[in-house]
């Protein structure tokens, strides 16, 4: 029989986060992962000496010991820390007209928007300036602090008492979506493109269904803080939280697929995983998506009904089609490592297709592939609905990627001559690896239409946590989730 404290469903950024904040703190935690290797959606994968991140590839602050991440915050807790390369600008964006460099600086960014329309620019300006005063609000507040229960409030009230006062005038502002706010500050039609594209390249939503505090943190981290690429991949992130989970004796059990959670009278007591074993404990964490617990690691009747029904009718992300390549590199030396792609400035940011997001880490990490080689990862939109194992996947699978190819051959144009490794991946893909609910990266939660869910359950002893709990989407959020969870278990007196 083996007994512990807590039990983690799956080594997402979101479970690891809690499970090794739960271990630091003297909790006796068992985390059991499906895959062969850790980092669920933020895992790497190596073939023929490249070496792979499969789905984040942008971060600012994981080494600014002064910065707001909540992944850095951890990873400060648990006595860990990242090499990391730091650079500017953080990518470009290419649209059909021309081309525009992301600087993390704000005056050099506005000054690149200038180019395009200079009354769009300090349009742009007046925008920044408005999510800049909710950045500068929340920042007094650390991440690591927070927990998600209404507990937070007489935490708040007694050890940051001055920082919420100040936030009383922003509470509109907190509350709104980003979509609100431009339609107040900005009337230039291309800016107003421009900031659709960054609220979709955090959220996978327009601004109008972006909340604020997001975008107001992207935009202040990314001009006080660093941007940077973590040394070895997003693989790293996963190994340095790996390393605090065992050292302060929390466990990790890979190739354990967990089948069921076991429920009795309404309260958890623990797991059994695929091949029969029982794991005991009298808090269960998944980190699965709010779908895949429901459904299939529920049984119906441990809900109730009309909860149940609710949950599972919350709106996905579509899931994406993935380009993985490795190519040859000579006589690309002035390449940079971000790029997105919009094809078709008339047809909607958020078609399959039209924006495609381009990482080539290798520019700052040449060790990632071999001597001589870069590697790239591509990816944009793609609905599941659709696809299934046929004759025609294969044919379907080179005609979904094609969009991919064109966008990295805006920035390499003898793209396919180079290409000695191809992976091409689909939301079955995603479905499969990843043990996702239709390949989704998490709910598409608009701001002002519903709230992402807490981590708490109907279930005595039930908790969740990930990209399809609050805050939502993305690295930071995601160990946020864990943050939230972990305090509320650590203080639940």
């Amino acid at each position: 029989m083996q007994n512990f404290d807590v039990i983690v469903i799956g080594s997402g950024i979101g479970g690891l986060v809690a499970g090794a904040l739960l271990a630091h703190s003297g909790q006796q935690v068992m985390i059991l992962e499906s895959h062969t290797v850790p980092g669920g959606a933020a895992q790497g994968f190596s073939r023929q000496g490249f070496q792979f991140d499969s789905g984040p590839s942008f971060y600012c602050g994981l080494s600014d010991c002064q910065g707001l991440n909540p992944l850095q915050q951890v990873l400060t807790r648990l006595g860990e820390s990242l090499a990391t390369v730091v650079y500017d600008p953080l990518g470009h964006y290419h649209f059909p007209e021309a081309s525009l460099a992301v600087y993390g600086n704000r005056e050099r960014y506005q000054q690149g928007i200038a180019q395009f329309t200079p009354q769009g620019a300090v349009e742009f300006a007046q925008f920044e300036q408005r999510l800049l005063k909710v950045y500068q609000g929340l920042k007094e507040i650390p991440a690591i602090e927070l927990r998600g229960d209404w507990k937070i409030i007489p935490k708040l009230i007694t050890n940051y008492g001055f920082s919420v006062l100040k936030l009383l005038p922003l509470l509109g502002d907190i509350s709104s979506s980003v979509g609100q706010i431009v339609d107040q500050t900005v009337s230039d039609p291309w800016v107003r493109r421009l900031i659709d594209l960054e609220c979709f390249l955090l959220s996978g939503l327009k601004a109008e269904g972006t909340v604020t505090p997001e975008v107001a943190f992207m935009l202040g981290e990314r001009n006080d803080s660093t941007i940077e690429y973590p040394i070895g991949g997003t693989q790293a992130i996963v190994q340095a939280l790996v390393r605090g989970l065992t050292r302060f004796g929390g466990k990790l059990q890979l190739k354990t697929h967990v089948e069921k959670i076991l429920v009795k009278s309404g309260k958890v007591y623990g797991v059994q995983s695929q091949k029969g074993e029982k794991f005991y404990a009298p808090i269960v964490i998944s980190n699965a998506t709010i779908w895949d617990t429901y459904t299939h690691l529920l049984n119906s009747s441990d809900l109730p009904q009309s909860y149940r029904q609710t949950a599972l009718k919350t709106p996905a992300v579509d899931s994406f089609m993935h380009l993985h390549l490795g190519i040859k590199a000579e006589g690309l030396e002035n390449l940079t490592g971000h790029h997105v792609v919009v094809h078709d400035s008339n047809l909607d940011i958020t078609i399959p297709g039209n924006t495609c997001m381009i990482s080539i880490p290798s520019v700052w990490d040449q060790n990632l592939a071999p001597a001589g080689y870069h590697l790239i990862h591509a990816y944009t939109l793609e609905p599941f609905l659709g696809w299934k194992k046929d004759e025609f996947y294969a044919q379907k699978k080179r005609e979904k990627a094609e969009p991919l190819y064109q966008a990295i051959e805006k920035i390499i144009p003898d793209l396919r001559q180079r290409i000695t490794l191809e992976l091409i991946g689909t939301p079955l893909t995603h479905a499969r690896y990843l043990r996702r609910y239709q390949g989704t990266y998490g709910p598409a939660i608009a701001a002002n239409q519903g709230r992402f869910p807490g981590a708490f359950t109907p279930i005595q002893g039930l908790y969740l946590v990930g990209d399809s709990t609050q805050p939502g989407i993305g690295v930071p959020a995601v160990a946020a989730s864990g943050i939230l969870c972990a305090n509320c278990l650590l203080n639940r007196k």
